[in-house]
């Protein structure tokens, strides 16, 4: 490969590095060309950007990042495929979903919220992990929570009231 090209890949990977908040590391040997292009095609449908890098230079494309990711060395080691997502639980279970046919890909590491994750052990916990969408819809449903209470109760001693005037409007 042409220095030219290795620099071009290497730029382009920091882009994609730079441009989506987190990224899995997968190995995918074994995969046949028809279960890869399924794979892909999952990835589309769920905004999940998959490229097959060569280790050295997705290295390479690391330290130029705007990005600090340590300790991911170790998960780059023979055959990679990066799948790049702006929600952090999503490729996790992506690769969950796809592994229900297949026992491939296996999971390698991930950097998910600032932090490196690394190990087959690790997925099911980045699966569990919520996105910050689902955190602020469960802040906002908690707060309303209690407004939604003051109103029912309002709106029912409102009839309460009702109620009774009317039951003493009838007595007389």
């Amino acid at each position: 490969m042409k220095k030219t090209d290795k620099s071009t890949i290497i730029n382009d990977l920091t882009v994609n590095i730079n441009e989506y908040s987190h990224f899995y590391v997968t190995d995918t040997t074994g995969l046949n060309a028809g279960a890869t292009s399924n794979l892909r095609r999952l990835c589309f449908s769920r905004e999940v950007k998959m490229v097959v890098v060569k280790n050295t230079l997705f290295k390479k494309a690391i330290e130029k990042s705007d990005k600090t990711i340590e300790g991911l060395d170790e998960a780059l080691k023979g055959t990679s495929a990066v799948l790049f997502s702006n929600t952090g639980n999503l490729p996790a279970k992506l690769i969950k979903d796809f592994r229900k046919k297949a026992t491939i890909p296996v999971f390698k590491g991930a950097f998910v919220e600032e932090s490196v994750y690394l190990g087959e052990s690790q997925l099911e916990a980045l699966a569990n992990i919520k996105s910050k969408e689902e955190l602020i819809g469960d802040v906002i449903a908690l707060l309303q929570s209690p407004m939604k209470n003051v109103i029912s109760a309002l709106q029912s001693g409102g009839t309460t009231i009702h109620g009774i005037l009317k039951t003493l409007g009838e007595k007389e």
